[in-house]
């Protein structure tokens, strides 16, 4: 268990708060995107995107065109925040109404990625993060691709995670109450993959681990 700072501690239900590194890993590490906050030319602005985590080291990566990244690259503190939506909680009363979810939040300086195996960790680690496989089962990028994407890395030293789990809290009284309460379950569900005009092949294994099964650790009570 880590010691959280004063941006990283949750104050609002704090028994929500979760610091252990391995699990604020997993959620991480399950989310397929993220959303970026920094702030530029004085306004805040929350971006969403791809993200991939190495080690202790959130990657993302886009255009040199991008706003973002051009702002990001020049050492600017971010925080970078992702949810994973786990279920509906429907109470016997409005006020009692929530969500399941599993959510993180990092705060860290941004550091440009400018070392070329590094650059190439990060770019795997990224196509792999949302097709599992996919770095080893394409074309490789080419030196032009790769000098047209940017890389930035994000320190994970400072971050935190907020975990909601189980049924509604409804006061004693409003349980005797005849309205339906509980907890609608909700997930991603993946299609079947539908293929490109003339491809004649069947779509890899690999795409069906595209379903990520919820963490267990997180399906018990609150």
């Amino acid at each position: 268990m880590e010691s959280p700072t004063p941006r990283t501690k949750v104050r609002r239900l704090p028994e929500r708060g979760v610091y252990d590194l391995e699990a604020i890993n997993a959620i991480l590490d399950e989310a397929l995107f993220c959303h970026v906050g920094f702030v530029e030319d004085g306004s805040p602005v929350v971006i969403p995107t791809i993200h991939a985590r190495v080690g202790t080291t959130l990657y993302i990566h886009g255009s040199p065109a991008s706003r973002m990244l051009r702002s990001m690259a020049q050492g600017i503190e971010v925080s970078v925040a992702v949810t994973i939506l786990d279920g509906l909680v429907v109470a016997r009363t409005p006020f009692e109404q929530d969500l399941n979810y599993r959510s993180v939040i990092a705060f860290g300086e941004a550091r440009l990625v400018d070392d070329a195996g590094e650059k190439m960790v990060a770019l795997k680690a990224l196509t792999d993060h949302v097709t599992p496989g996919r770095w080893e089962d394409s074309r490789p990028a080419s030196d032009k691709e790769v000098r047209a994407t940017l890389v930035l890395a994000v320190p994970l030293d400072e971050v935190s995670a907020k975990v909601s789990t189980g049924p509604p809290e409804d006061e004693d009284e409003d349980r005797l109450l005849p309205f339906w309460a509980g907890v609608v379950p909700v997930s991603l569900v993946f299609g079947e993959p539908d293929p490109d005009e003339g491809v004649d092949w069947p779509a890899p294994d690999y795409l069906a681990e595209y379903v990520r099964p919820p963490d267990p650790r997180w399906l018990g009570s609150r």
